[in-house]
């Protein structure tokens, strides 16, 4: 897969999930920042301007000493406190899960404290790199090592945001919180509720194509394995129009794809030629899922830290119950904006790229199948599933939705009557149950004056 093409979500996904960027902005601004200082202590040593008396810091072996006492001690920090960080982590990921992993190292108080250390560290060494023997004597940087002084006092107190933020940001009810803020941002940023197109239609029906392309149409292989990351549409439907082809894609972002295997079919089939040499330019492939597009990887997340809660293992009750919680927090926002467009046309009207769709029974399966699964014989996780089903209710706007919702809410009551021997669990079950009953009754009435 071609690298050099990158649409604005996978770039702000790749910015975000790097332990450079931040750091390396920081170097540069301290680079900067010397360069700044130096003028002043130039200025100083030809006399030109006079410093404060509390600016200086002595003979230039004093501050050889002091400088080189600052970058000792900053570059051991470094070192011990991202290697204590390591250890917390891989704890963490083992306990999470190790997908967790991509959420610590995109978390912006991590890349700011490394960029402030080694950005600290970088100003020292080009003040002490600067001191030497001029027409005026000793060139001593007086207010370069002032600054470097300032710097360390900046770093103490960003190792003391670090120590706290690490400390916090390992929590389980944190990290559960970090993935729906992950998930509602996704959520936002993918436009689920934009809906199916609204201008012009021309050309033969969707159901029409879908025939021709089963029956003349040929496969596009896919150029490379991984997961697909991003669908750039935009770029697709202007790959087919100049083709004057529709695309129909096989598969979604999330999915895995292999390298030959068909990454989508094209009608007519003399435009394949053409398409494949454009496709790649419109997806992104790599070895993991992101959130860019795929709504179900935080979903996921939280499930596998719900499931491992529930593992006789770790018998972690209420960690379980928080994740569902935020489960019923994203599908509450997905359920009220959950109008994806399936099919994308040009300027014209035409159809020119059929989508994979991601099915909402498929999103709410994902939500619920495996908590529902691992939690036989728990009265406490099903009623807090069926609390969970019965908010998402009241956000509904189809029948469809209430009856994935439904299923979901019938699954969890026959598994409650098979695994619940005591009859006062199952009586306060069956009464969430009438609940989630009674929230589809009030939805289903909302939308009946609608219709």
């Amino acid at each position: 897969m071609s690298r050099r093409w990158r649409a604005p979500a996978a770039r702000s996904h790749a910015l975000r999930t790097n332990l450079w960027l931040i750091p390396t902005i920081e170097v540069a601004g301290a680079v900067l920042l010397f360069v700044a200082i130096q003028l002043v202590d130039k200025a100083a040593y030809r006399g030109d301007i006079t410093l404060p008396s509390w600016i200086d810091n002595g003979s230039a072996d004093a501050a050889r000493q002091i400088l080189t006492a600052i970058a000792a001690a900053v570059i051991t920090v470094v070192g011990l406190v991202f290697s204590i960080t390591i250890v917390a982590l891989t704890l963490a990921s083992t306990q999470f899960g190790p997908r967790i992993l991509g959420n610590f190292i995109r978390d912006r108080g991590t890349q700011v404290t490394l960029g402030t250390f080694v950005a600290t560290f970088v100003f020292a060494v080009l003040a002490l790199g600067s001191i030497s023997t001029g027409s005026h004597g000793e060139y001593v940087p007086h207010a370069s090592i002032t600054v470097a002084l300032a710097l360390v006092l900046l770093s103490l107190g960003v190792l003391i945001y670090f120590i706290h933020h690490v400390a916090t940001s390992i929590q389980l009810p944190q990290v559960i919180a970090s993935i729906a803020r992950d998930l509602a941002a996704a959520i936002e940023a993918e436009d689920i509720g934009a809906g199916e197109h609204r201008g012009p239609e021309a050309g033969l029906p969707v159901a029409e194509l879908r025939r021709r392309i089963d029956d003349g149409g040929a496969a596009v292989p896919a150029p490379a394995s991984g997961y697909l990351q991003l669908v750039a549409f935009d770029t697709l439907v202007t790959i087919a129009a100049e083709a004057q082809a529709v695309i129909r894609l096989t598969h979604r972002p999330g999915h895995f794809v292999v390298a030959g295997g068909p990454l989508a079919h094209v009608w007519p089939a003399e435009a394949v030629p053409q398409v494949t040499r454009s496709l790649e330019r419109a997806h992104l492939t790599g070895p993991h899922r992101t959130l860019a597009q795929d709504l179900t990887f935080a979903i996921d997340q939280l499930v596998e830290i719900a499931i491992r809660a529930l593992s006789p293992a770790v018998n972690d009750t209420f960690s379980a119950l928080t994740c569902i919680d935020w489960l019923s927090d994203g599908l509450c926002k997905i359920t009220a904006r959950w109008r994806p467009a399936a099919v994308h046309r040009d300027r014209q009207g035409y159809v020119r790229v059929i989508a994979a769709r991601l099915r909402y029974e498929r999103v709410v399966d994902r939500a619920f199948d495996t908590i529902r699964q691992a939690s036989a014989g728990m009265p406490a996780v099903m009623i807090r599933q069926l609390d969970a089903l019965a908010a998402i209710m009241g956000h509904t706007t189809t029948a469809d939705q209430r009856a994935a919702l439904l299923d979901q809410a019938a699954m969890i009551q026959r598994g409650c009557d098979e695994s619940v021997p005591e009859p006062g669990d199952r009586a306060d079950v069956r009464r969430r149950y009438d609940a989630v009953l009674a929230a589809a009754r009030q939805a289903e009435e909302r939308a009946a004056p609608e219709s």
